[in-house]
């Protein structure tokens, strides 16, 4: 095992992601299953769950567990956190990444009901999962939580205003929680900017060339491939990261 691999290692983890199912979340589940944890691969949608945690066990040898869960409805999670705690015994990292960000053709037809959606699944689920599950980590003496976050937060567009709301508040209980789990259990925010999933599937891009680049301020100039949030992540969920808490990481091509 090269140094990098030590830094990195998760061996023998679990880590439980939301929204694990597709785009980031999927890329993060195969991340720490490379590094060496189970991992825990849940969304509502059961069967694209199944699919994934049988790909990553085929492709890297660890176990692999589904399950279909509305973040955004408490009544559901204490029984995600009771079955993984059935299969595993533990849960070493959570990586809270489940959200929607609704399309609206403006600020007044955006319902109460729909409003109330986005905050359920982007803010109240999160906060929920990560008291359950950051109570049991405590009581291990060790832990992670990683809160995906969004540059919508800081930089809110009038297309995002209920998802900016919401990821902002996420970033507030970050920072709450890593006081209130601390010392033992780390709480993080990882902060992505537009990466090319199906979340921006239906955006206009344009051609990225000169003239036409949407990401002409960026830093990088261009919209992030999903597996360049991976070594980020690493670094929240592991070791690597042992001295960071109550922190933002920014992944977002320098957005300005």
């Amino acid at each position: 095992m090269g140094y990098a691999d030590e830094v990195f290692d998760l061996t023998d983890r679990v880590v439980v992601v939301t929204g694990g199912s597709r785009g980031l979340g999927r890329e993060m589940a195969f991340a720490a299953a490379r590094c060496g944890a189970d991992v825990v691969v849940a969304s509502r949608d059961y069967d694209n769950c199944a699919a994934v945690a049988a790909e990553i066990h085929e492709r890297t040898g660890r176990a692999a567990m589904a399950y279909g869960v509305h973040v955004g409805r408490w009544d559901q999670l204490d029984g995600l956190v009771d079955a993984v705690y059935d299969r595993f015994g533990k849960v070493d990292v959570l990586v809270n990444n489940a959200g929607m960000q609704p399309v609206y053709d403006s600020l007044t037809s955006v319902t109460e009901k729909l409003f109330d959606a986005v905050l359920a699944l982007n803010l109240k689920g999160p906060f929920r999962l990560s008291a359950l599950i950051g109570e049991r980590m405590v009581a291990a003496g060790r832990g992670s939580i990683v809160n995906v976050s969004s540059t919508g937060s800081i930089r809110p567009r009038p297309s995002i205003v209920p998802y900016a709301a919401a990821k902002a508040g996420l970033n507030a209980v970050t920072e709450g929680l890593a006081l209130a789990l601390g010392p033992s259990v780390r709480v993080n925010t990882l902060m992505a900017g537009p990466h090319r999933t199906d979340a921006t599937a239906g955006w206009d891009l344009g051609n990225l060339e000169p003239g036409h680049n949407p990401f002409a301020a960026h830093a990088l100039q261009c919209i992030g491939r999903p597996d360049e949030i991976i070594g980020a992540a690493l670094y929240l969920a592991s070791d690597a990261s042992s001295y960071t808490t109550g922190a933002t990481l920014r992944c977002d091509g320098g957005m300005p």
